[in-house]
């Protein structure tokens, strides 16, 4: 048996050969973390406490003492962070760190298989799928599986695909995903596995992998081939780690394999913040971290330099309720005094929008810069009345949570049918429309639309009476046939006679006749889609006459500085409206949060659910949202909320409202408006 012998750190003197003063540069906490001995560390870094530079530095001190660049694995989440951290040790060091092994857990993973993919029966050239990629190869295994959909729909390749990436982080069963999340598939599980292995075969056929393979893959060539991992094992002498609490349980695996005997592990994270569990993350890995490492030593970073004090006494109020948690507490750096968070309640959405943007163009007037300003909601189709009084009011702003409302898919295919019944000769909306069927491609689509313009109905300009009786002669591909007949009968639905249904209605009919099984089946995020169909029916009731409300689409889905705009994309102005997730790890001076109401935020369906971890996720998504504010906060949520067909329904406000002594708001009362 070999003999084990450890080489002796080698000593330095001073403030290490880059000149830097550690203890001067770092507050206390920081520095105790930064000049932690070698072995395990978790590092607990609250919301705007400076965990970059605590990691930075960290890297810094390691090569102070001599430890050599290539023997540092520094693993992210994201390249830009990547980059940000090694472009910073390079000038706190100002010496060659190109050795330096730095980046995405992929990065990393494409970097070590691009060595080693001939262990695993790949090629070591082989070609890495982007999401285009997967479908177009998803859609050949698909094809040469021989489903037969008989009267139902199979499942999208992008719905799929999520559905076997969503397995592979988890590392969760077919059957327990399709329970869970999709229970109206299950149905198709035998054939959904099917295609799951027909897929993988078919990566390997063409010695191709997805992003997932790059994880999964590399954690298999690790476990299986010991000469391997031992090889990296004594590479890498000190691993660290950022965002820990994101990580899943392939990624938790992969770097505790790494790490090996010498347990010189440094992660760093924040629980408070761990809110990704739907993709995956695992929160346990940060908490259960010492059930792993029973020596390691944690340290907690609670200093914030972001935010007011008045802000962080809500916050850590706020979070406070969570007991499955690491009790912290950030303290403020800063003084106080400039405003207690507000708390606003609104009779309804469009006076809470027009409060927000009221209070926008004041604190622009003031002074502040519009990118300065944030409105953060929970789920994208919140933003909508928010989008329309800004443009109403000329307010410039900019979207990171997705398109703009009306330019959504799924609220176009929904007017496309409208488009259609008002105007028969719209070649565009009909098409969208057909493309909607089961094996209707572009081909089909064409000679769909040159019989209908051959049709005297198409030529005369008037209210069809029926769409049925005239559409129902066409030829249709056999797997089509069923829905193009509910599609007919859906567009008779559209008209009442001598007139055109409401809006309202219209919208109803489409979802509930052929669209909402549409969505089901073709998109992952089936659930936000129809609340953002539900919404689009709730401003239709706003319209009693329909080409009004198709003009009011058209106006606002073509507004200036719109997604899509490359000049405008390149010049990022505005405010800044965003989902809480696309918004962690941001700050703004001001942020509103919206739409804090039960149902709303906290989610309704996790409501429902009563699953305490789920809500305890929701809580910690609040907190994530406060603790981006700098010096001013507004929680806003509107008591009414109208509805198109159950009428106005009253809202509670969200519970997260109660976690908190009314003491840490100043509660608004609001005048004028419509």
């Amino acid at each position: 048996m070999a003999r084990e012998y450890k080489i002796r750190t080698r000593e330095t003197s001073g403030a290490g050969k880059s000149g830097i003063d550690y203890a001067a540069e770092l507050n206390t906490q920081q520095y105790a973390a930064v000049s932690s001995d070698p072995g395990a560390a978790l590092v607990i870094a609250g919301a705007g406490s400076g965990k970059t530079r605590t990691l930075t530095y960290r890297v810094a001190y390691l090569l102070d003492k001599g430890v050599e660049a290539r023997n540092i694995l520094l693993l992210t989440f994201t390249n830009k962070a990547s980059k940000e951290m090694l472009e910073r040790v390079n000038e706190l060091v100002n010496e060659d760190i190109s050795d330096l092994w730095g980046g995405t857990f992929h990065s990393i993973g494409n970097r070590i298989l691009r060595k080693h993919a001939d262990e695993l029966g790949f090629q070591r050239n082989f070609s890495i799928l982007d999401r285009d990629d997967q479908k177009a190869l998803l859609k050949q295994v698909v094809k040469e599986s021989k489903v037969d959909p008989k009267n139902k729909r199979f499942p999208k390749p992008d719905l799929l695909l999520s559905m076997f990436s969503l397995m592979v982080n988890t590392q969760e069963s077919l059957g327990d995903i399709l329970n869970d999340q999709y229970d109206y598939l299950l149905e198709w599980q035998e054939d959904i596995e099917a295609v799951r292995e027909g897929y993988v075969q078919k990566k390997l056929n063409t010695n191709s992998m997805d992003f997932d393979d790059l994880l999964v893959l590399l954690l298999r060539l690790l476990k299986q081939e010991e000469d391997i991992l031992e090889m990296y094992q004594r590479k890498f002498r000190y691993v660290l780690v950022d965002e820990y609490q994101d990580t899943n349980m392939v990624q938790c695996e992969i770097v505790d394999l790494l790490v090996g005997k010498s347990k010189n592990l440094m992660v760093v994270g924040d629980d408070a913040q761990s809110i990704y569990s739907w993709r995956g993350a695992d929160m346990e890995n940060i908490l259960k971290f010492h059930e792993r490492y029973p020596e390691a030593t944690t340290y907690k970073i609670e200093m914030n330099y972001r935010s007011q004090p008045e802000i962080l006494e809500l916050s850590n109020a706020a979070i406070a309720a969570n007991t499955n948690q690491i009790p912290k507490e950030l303290r403020a750096a800063r003084e106080g005094g400039e405003m207690v968070p507000a708390l606003v309640a609104l009779n309804d959405p469009r006076a809470q929008s027009e409060f927000v943007t009221s209070r926008i163009e004041e604190l622009v007037e003031a002074g502040i810069e519009p990118e300065e300003i944030a409105v953060l909601y929970r789920a994208h189709y919140q933003s909508m009345e928010i989008q329309m009084e800004l443009t109403s009011r000329n307010l410039p702003f900019q979207i990171t949570s997705g398109l703009r409302f009306f330019e959504l898919a799924h609220v176009k295919d929904v007017s496309s049918f409208i488009r259609f019944v008002v105007n028969g000769r719209d070649e565009v909306s009909f098409k969208r429309m057909v493309l909607m069927l089961p094996s209707v491609g572009d081909a089909s689509a064409d000679k769909l639309w040159r019989a209908w313009l051959a049709c005297p109905l198409a030529q005369e300009g008037k209210i069809p009476t029926e769409f049925s009786s005239t559409l129902l002669t066409f030829k249709v591909p056999a797997k089509a046939k069923a829905y193009w007949e509910q599609l007919c009968y859906t567009l008779d639905e559209l008209v009442l006679g001598d007139r055109y249904a409401s809006p309202a209605d219209m919208i109803y009919s489409i979802q509930e006749g052929v669209y909402d099984e549409y969505m089901q089946n073709s998109f992952e995020n089936y659930e936000n889609r129809k609340q953002d169909i539900e919404q689009l029916m709730q401003f239709a009731t706003q319209y009693a006459d329909v080409e009004e409300f198709l003009s009011q689409l058209s106006l606002m889905s073509n507004v200036d500085g719109a997604v899509g705009d490359k000049k405008k994309k390149e010049k990022q102005e505005g405010v800044v409206l965003s989902s809480i997730h696309q918004a962690k790890g941001l700050e703004w001076k001001v942020v509103f949060l919206i739409w804090l109401a039960d149902g709303m935020f906290p989610n309704g369906r996790i409501l429902e659910a009563e699953d305490n971890g789920m809500l305890e996720e929701e809580r910690r998504l609040f907190y994530v949202a406060l603790t981006r504010a700098k010096d001013q906060l507004y929680l806003s949520y509107p008591m009414m909320n109208p509805r198109s067909y159950t009428g106005d329904v009253y809202q509670q406000p969200s519970r997260f409202l109660e976690d908190f002594s009314a003491e840490l708001v100043e509660e608004w009362q609001i005048e004028g408006g419509w």
